[in-house]
């Protein structure tokens, strides 16, 4: 897909590390310019590596639970892309900690759903402001949303089963504007902050068993998919839900 999307301009939230950053160079790589968002992961080299490309880069540092500041990001973005965003990637997110439900407070509730879900809603209500007709929104969710997910995981599961929802109502109200509106869904995905962080080895091991395929995602391969809804091939494909998974359903 070298060269694809040449021309397009890309913005990834929390493209510092993981799977934004995996998209981040994979958008790069098939020919978009790409800013990425990032709050506690250093994005210093991540734009060195996408203008070891050509393309150009930035990042920003910003909250994305906050929409003022989510606004002046996204707007910057658009300036240091040239006026626009053809490409929003909406990755950030991750349960905070695990909590169970008679031990989670309203802090705790609030804080997961603003994480993932809010700052998905912020990204794309910006980015539209700035989006031509024909444009890609792609949110990362979770096997989680259809499987439950693990203990301690409701507010995180919830707030992923939500953002499917809100991008099938989306995809509804910008088919006019032929912008399509899509969720990636990773499974285990090995290598990511998030679960070096909430997933314990064993756990890890048990995804891993759970694949046909016998091996943990990674990075990449979620990006690959990124690509895929980003690219004119699937310009029909919207409101769906793409799992990347291994294969490993509701386990």
């Amino acid at each position: 897909m070298k060269d694809e999307l040449s021309g397009r301009r890309a913005l990834v939230t929390g493209g510092a590390s993981g799977i934004g950053r995996a998209t981040a160079l994979a958008l790069a790589r098939a020919g978009a310019d790409v800013a990425i968002t990032h709050l506690s992961h250093d994005a210093s080299a991540v734009v060195a590596e996408i203008k070891d490309l050509g393309r150009t880069a930035a990042s920003f540092q910003v909250d994305l639970r906050r929409s003022w500041d989510v606004d002046k990001a996204v707007s910057d973005a658009a300036s240091m892309l040239g006026g626009g965003i053809d490409i929003l990637v909406n990755n950030v997110g991750g349960p905070v900690e695990r909590r169970a439900v008679p031990a989670m407070d309203d802090a705790h509730w609030h804080g997961v759903l603003d994480l993932n879900l809010s700052s998905a809603f912020y990204a794309s209500r910006a980015a539209l402001a700035v989006m031509p007709d024909g444009g890609r929104i792609i949110t990362i969710g979770a096997q989680a949303a259809s499987s439950g997910g693990g203990t301690g995981m409701v507010a995180y599961t919830t707030a992923k089963a939500a953002l499917e929802g809100f991008s099938r109502a989306l995809a509804r109200e910008l088919g006019p504007r032929r912008i399509t509106v899509n969720v990636v869904a990773p499974g285990f995905v090995a290598g990511t902050p998030l679960h070096a962080a909430h997933t314990p080895e064993p756990a890890q091991r048990a995804a891993v068993s759970a694949s046909p395929l016998s091996r943990a995602g990674a990075p990449d391969d979620i990006a690959e998919a990124v690509l895929y809804l980003a690219s004119d091939g699937a310009a029909f494909v919207t409101g769906t839900v793409l799992d990347v998974n291994g294969g490993a359903y509701f386990t």
